[in-house]
């Protein structure tokens, strides 16, 4: 069972080191996060963007800027383009937004004909973290990407938290698919797509997991919801992955998570593209940009399972 961090900064040094490109990667957060990772021996990376930005940014934090590649290119959108070229050309293993906006780093990932996302591929986002008041990491999608996702979006979800869980060495994670209440009710589509959801992963059409829907937030966390609810199974009380019905209930979690609890630790990447790709907030600490760095260069390992 995996209860901090600690954890994934020790699975990391057992891979090959992997190179992360940073699009725009001019602002001190970003560029913090991504010294701490070299000089932690754990990542490479290359920071594309104004060259003078990163130097005058570099000077301030006390960070040599030899520790890192630069390519120069001095304004934001080409910045990103480029960052995306030099993952399609195989000098980078993951993508990461710096200082630009969300909306202009998913087009990049997005373009049709320079993009990172395969035909028919689902872009979805995972996120992990670690509270003081639960008794392992916890991994939560989707809060970023997909608004109101339909059952095969759901059971691709799934199979991501899957991937990301097994990377971790979680070898058979409990999904919690989330609803409003733990009660089959036909009228509400979370209840009705998770207790689906459950019964393919019974008849194995979703593999190497326990699953169990529709099970209300305070279920799937707490023992003593369970308890109190008498609601049996083998996911209620002890989740590694929460599988939230709609990006609102999702983004409303996290956030809650993030303001009122300073102490959890948080790790943040898309998946579904050709390679993880890092999506933090441009107020996000270097720390929680660490995380999600390492967190991504274990996704990319394809050594692991």
């Amino acid at each position: 069972m995996l209860t901090s961090f600690d954890a994934i900064y020790t699975r990391i040094t057992s891979i090959p080191k992997k190179h992360v490109v940073v699009a725009w990667g001019v602002d001190a957060h970003s560029i913090g996060a991504a010294a701490a990772g070299v000089k932690k021996a754990l990542v490479k990376v290359t920071l594309v963007g104004d060259r003078e930005l990163i130097e005058k940014t570099c000077a301030g934090e006390n960070i040599d800027p030899s520790i890192f590649n630069i390519v120069p290119v001095a304004e934001e959108l080409p910045a990103i383009a480029k960052a995306v070229e030099l993952v399609n050309t195989g000098e980078g293993d993951v993508l990461m937004k710096g200082l630009c906006s969300t909306d202009k780093y998913m087009r990049a990932i997005l373009n049709k004909e320079k993009g990172l996302l395969p035909p028919k591929a689902v872009l979805s986002h995972i996120t992990l973290m670690a509270h003081e008041h639960y008794h392992k990491l916890l991994l939560v999608s989707d809060i970023a990407v997909i608004p109101v996702p339909d059952l095969h979006q759901k059971t691709v979800i799934a199979n991501y938290l899957i991937t990301v869980a097994h990377r971790l060495g979680i070898e058979c994670p409990k999904i919690a698919v989330i609803a409003a209440t733990e009660q089959m009710l036909p009228a509400m589509t979370a209840c009705v797509d998770g207790a689906i959801l459950a019964k393919m992963a019974d008849r194995r059409q979703i593999k190497d997991c326990l699953l169990d829907g529709p099970l209300s937030l305070d279920v799937a966390i707490s023992k003593e919801a369970a308890c109190i609810k008498k609601v049996e199974s083998k996911v209620a009380g002890d989740a590694d992955c929460l599988l939230f019905p709609n990006l609102e209930a999702a983004n409303t979690f996290y956030k809650t998570i993030t303001q009122l609890s300073p102490k959890a630790h948080i790790a943040a990447v898309v998946v579904g593209a050709k390679v993880p790709c890092v999506l933090s907030s441009r107020g996000d600490t270097a720390e929680t940009k660490l995380h999600s760095i390492v967190l991504a260069a274990l996704m990319a390992d394809r050594t692991k399972s």
